[in-house]
């Protein structure tokens, strides 16, 4: 069973339950699962219970060569693999002060989002699916496929895509991809009109989601909120604008945001982020120079990290993604560890904002913050 109620015994008027919420439950975003202690339908206290996820990458990288973590690291998040691959990538180039070239830089931008859209297609059939919009799920992973197609073309791979080495990328565009990724940014931008009509404008959606789970600008802020979660409360902090990385800097773009915080604002936030990475997939294509796609490096079985430490955060779908590494100047990490997107909101927040929702209202919650138990269940 995926809910399971445990009799804790009486208080002076009631009796009262634990409710297992998860990780099979399919409003769950993973293998996770939070214990709810409920009054009737309402939630009186929420007990985050992580876990059952835990594959111990942060130690398993601290045992593998700097590059053969190439291949394992992009599993810390599954639906936008490539962000771990980034900033492993910039942390092993700022320790040995590696110069990407430009074209590389371009490109990498481009898979990014790319990455990001295919994970907010995720959330969008995430919302559809939990205000029983069976539809928009349907529709979401059929329109992911399309940008799988391309990176299966680009990489080999659908899922993970080991492409963004340090240096740069392992390979440069073949021939008519750049032709048939423009016809897939245009098809989503048509596809964008139709979740309109079906989501955003869906009187039922909005209404469920409206009020839910409102966070404030400075609970936000005080909770370490990130990415579109804190846009949604009227911060507008974009690392790809106050950090930039790869080519966001050669980009020119503005950074949308809402200021209400709830369930609604989140949403609409994530909509417009997608909208964001069409226009910027275009201007990177168009704007995209010719040169060589990666630095030359040593042999991999001999390459070796001067000894230092790093802190390297992008912009993911989820908020600030981030990797804190050692080297003590050998051949593999000395120590690593991974800011997740969603460590604060899945975790932490959860303890304050669910009290008092609704049990129906957490999966939907859980969908308006996007949250990804591995983000902090690594």
């Amino acid at each position: 069973m995926s809910e399971i109620l445990t009799y804790l015994g009486k208080d002076e008027e009631y009796e009262v339950y634990e409710l297992f919420f998860g990780p099979n439950h399919p409003g769950m975003s993973g293998n996770f699962s939070y214990i709810l202690t409920v009054d009737g339908h309402t939630i009186k206290k929420v007990s985050p219970d992580p876990g059952l996820l835990h594959r111990g990458f942060e130690k398993l990288v601290e045992r593998r060569l700097w590059l053969q973590n190439i291949a394992l690291i992009p599993r810390i998040c599954v639906p936008e693999p490539d962000i771990n691959e980034m900033v492993y990538s910039t942390a092993i180039e700022k320790l040995c002060h590696i110069d990407v070239p430009l074209r590389a830089s371009y490109i990498r931008t481009i898979v990014l989002e790319m990455a990001r859209l295919s994970a907010f297609l995720f959330g969008f059939g995430g919302i559809g699916g939990t205000t029983g919009l069976y539809t928009a799920s349907y529709w979401s992973i059929s329109d992911r496929d399309y940008l799988l197609d391309l990176f299966e073309w680009l990489t080999g791979a659908r899922v993970y895509h080991m492409y963004i080495l340090p240096g740069g990328v392992r390979r440069d565009l073949p021939n008519g991809w750049t032709e048939k990724l423009k016809e897939t940014i245009d098809y989503l931008q048509k596809r964008l009109n139709e979740y309109d009509r079906l989501i955003y404008n869906n009187p039922l959606v909005i209404k469920r989601l409206k009020g839910l789970g409102k966070i404030e600008k400075e609970l936000a802020i005080e909770y370490g909120i990130t990415g579109p979660n804190l846009k949604a409360t009227g911060v507008k902090y974009d690392i790809r604008k106050m950090v930039p990385y790869a080519a966001y800097d050669k980009i020119d773009f503005d950074i949308p945001s809402q200021n209400e915080g709830d369930g609604l604002a989140r949403a609409i936030q994530r909509r417009e982020e997608f909208q964001l990475s069409l226009d910027i997939i275009r201007k990177a294509l168009k704007d995209i120079p010719d040169g060589p796609v990666r630095a030359n490096m040593p042999n991999p079985l001999k390459f070796k990290v001067p000894k230092g430490e790093v802190y390297v955060k992008i912009e993911s779908a989820r908020g600030e993604h981030a990797y804190y590494i050692v080297s003590d100047g050998g051949d593999k990490p000395y120590r690593m560890a991974v800011r997740g997107g969603s460590y604060t909101a899945g975790l932490i927040l959860a303890q304050k904002v669910l009290v008092g929702c609704r049990i129906e209202d957490v999966a939907l919650w859980m969908a308006t913050m996007d949250i990804c138990p591995p983000d902090f269940d690594r």
